[in-house]
């Protein structure tokens, strides 16, 4: 039987770290199936630690690289001639590999590249993590446009696939099986904390926070800026705190945080630890000996419950997601902050976060998706817009 060839879209270090359960599955089952990895966005950029290396680490390598004009520009101007060229490289990547189904995670702009190219290439797109919200980036629309322009659909939670069928695909096409990420749980080396300390050259506090900040690009980068500052002057007002800072990835604005960051860390080099890209392992170790959690990132939402140490959610980015209860939500001001950081460091609070159920389910995802793709037709049927909901349905 003629091997399915199978392609993973990758454009920056988080995507690849959630994508990697899926390559280990896929390579373990070569007899069905042929891998291809393409990378792109900040992979390629040598400004934001040129992660394509961590690829290679982890034993795959890049069939196609995909570089975007605009480089480490961050203005909507440079998005936009960023979304184009991806368009174009893509397409060129694709007409070279022939794909079968290309997988795509979440709702960045060089994934949405990625979805337009298959599309008009009638490429199957299997797309990860459709269904979601997150009202406080601009990313929230294009996730939805590549839902539309793909024909299979792993969501991450019951409440996604529901919002998938809405949009009209068919229930055929959506299957609910966990975040992927959270394989990594399962499958990451565990560092105690002296060899942790020594991977990071950076000595751990009493206490320790994680700060994973991003651009909230629905808001205007002066208040992203504002919220930044608010909460790293929260930050260093707890005492005997020790803070890994990680650096976003590229996106609009994040040229200015990333500034403010090193000009942060410059400042605090005595409680500060700074990353361009921590890569999966040294983060999902960093969660693991960290009491806290804090910013705006999904790894935040989607990850850190599973740790059982509570997030401070700053500001509307992740808006809309669903949210374990160890997750404090609070608006961006500084008083909100200090009051959410107080919550956080509670004993009280900390304990009940242990016990606390992940809603992105625990693992095994990889092989559920493996198992079901096995089970489609080489040449999947042409997608038809669903009209199986009545609309007294739609709440």
């Amino acid at each position: 039987m003629k091997r399915k060839k199978l392609c993973i879209v990758t454009g920056s270090r988080a995507e690849w770290g959630i994508f990697y359960p899926l390559a280990c599955e896929i390579k373990k089952n070569k007899k069905d199936f042929a891998l291809s990895i393409v990378a792109s966005g900040s992979h390629l950029s040598s400004k934001h630690g040129l992660t394509r290396r961590e690829i290679e680490k982890d034993g795959f390598r890049a069939d196609r690289l995909v570089r975007l004009s605009a480089g480490d520009g961050d203005s909507p101007e440079d998005i936009l001639q960023s979304v184009a060229a991806g368009i174009t490289g893509f397409s060129r990547a694709f007409t070279d590999i022939k794909p079968d189904i290309i997988f795509l995670l979440g709702d960045r702009f060089e994934t949405f590249s990625a979805a337009t190219a298959a599309y008009f290439l009638k490429i199957t797109v299997a797309h990860l993590h459709g269904g979601e919200r997150t009202e406080g980036s601009l990313d929230e629309n294009l996730r939805h446009a590549i839902t539309k322009l793909s024909g299979i659909h792993f969501v991450s939670a019951e409440a996604y696939r529901k919002r998938v069928i809405k949009m009209g695909e068919s229930p055929e096409s959506v299957f609910n099986v966990g975040a992927l990420g959270l394989d990594n749980l399962r499958k990451t080396e565990v560092l105690k904390k002296e060899d942790f300390e020594k991977k990071i050259n950076f000595r751990l506090g009493r206490k320790n926070l994680i700060i994973a900040f991003n651009p909230p690009t629905a808001e205007t980068p002066e208040k992203a800026l504002r919220e930044l500052k608010d909460l790293l002057s929260a930050a260093s007002e707890l005492a005997d705190t020790k803070i890994i800072l990680t650096k976003p990835v590229c996106d609009m604005y994040s040229g200015r945080i990333a500034d403010f960051m090193d000009s942060y860390f410059s400042r605090n080099r005595h409680k500060v630890r700074i990353f361009e890209s921590m890569g999966r392992v040294l983060f999902l170790n960093a969660l693991r000996h960290a009491d806290a959690v804090a910013g705006n990132s999904s790894s935040a939402i989607i990850e850190a419950p599973s740790f059982g140490i509570p997030t401070l959610n700053v500001g509307r980015r992740q808006s809309g997601r669903i949210k374990a209860d160890s997750v404090i939500d609070c608006d961006g001001s500084a008083i909100s902050i200090r009051k959410g950081l107080k919550k956080a460091f509670s004993e009280e609070f900390r304990s009940f976060c242990k016990s606390v159920k992940n809603p992105y389910g625990s693992g095994k995802t990889a092989g559920k998706i493996i198992e079901i793709v096995k089970a489609m037709p080489a040449d999947p049927s042409k997608k038809r817009f669903f009209e199986g909901v009545k609309i007294g349905d739609l709440k």
